[in-house]
């Protein structure tokens, strides 16, 4: 479902050349797979994650979902994609504080052209199966951390994506809320078929995945030292 093949991504460096962060990354994901990428803090698992996205250029290498190589696509094509087959979930859930918990779960339907009634229902749909029917009309101020990264991941799956790109997803909050989002977001995940790439610094969690790859000097080597 989704393939990467020869993936590399550099910056600039402070101190003049270029600072490769991403190496001929390969990796393949299939339909539903829930996957964990795991590593040290600026290793570059977040980009890793935005270029996969589409958010930021790749040196080198594609990205292919579903058979299309998202590099070769237009502006405006990339857009589409990230719109429909592409949903995020990022440490911060960036809800927009202005809409309630069913307002920003309704978003991405309404922005993608779906009438408003049939957004509500798919959104009610979501937050009914993430445990928040009682906070669907509250604003993000009036939620728990783990209440608003529920919200996050219902927004997510709202479109029905083919694939999820999650980047530390529960590193905000505490060990038993973190627990309680991860089994409610990888069920709902689950539920939806949607494929997940999952960043996280937690090997608890990681060792739950389907599978686990470690990023290590730009590159991606698989990890065995799961039960």
């Amino acid at each position: 479902m989704l393939n990467v093949l020869h993936l590399s991504k550099s910056f600039d460096a402070p101190s003049g050349g270029r600072l490769e962060v991403l190496r001929d990354v390969n990796f393949t994901l299939e339909a539903g797979e829930f996957l964990a990428i795991v590593g040290e803090s600026g290793s570059g698992k977040s980009t890793m994650l935005q270029t996969i996205g589409t958010l930021e250029p790749a040196d080198a290498g594609l990205v292919e979902l579903d058979g299309e190589n998202l590099f070769a696509l237009s502006a405006a094509r990339q857009a589409w994609m990230r719109n429909r087959k592409i949903g995020f979930v990022y440490q911060a859930h960036h809800l927009i504080p202005e809409l309630d918990a069913l307002e920003n779960v309704m978003l991405p339907l309404l922005v993608r052209g779906d009438d408003r009634a049939s957004a509500r229902r798919r959104a009610v749909e979501l937050l009914e199966r993430l445990h928040l029917e009682h906070r669907m009309g509250h604003v993000p101020a009036r939620l728990s951390g783990g209440e608003a990264q529920r919200v996050a991941v219902a927004r997510a799956l709202a479109v029905s994506p083919r694939l999820v790109l999650a980047d530390e997803p529960t590193g905000n909050l505490d060990e038993n809320t973190a627990e309680e989002v991860f089994a409610l977001f990888r069920e709902a995940c689950g539920r939806e078929g949607a494929a997940v790439v999952m960043v996280t610094h937690s090997m608890r969690l990681a060792r739950r995945c389907d599978r686990m790859l470690r990023l290590q000097h730009g590159k991606l080597t698989e990890v065995f030292d799961k039960p």
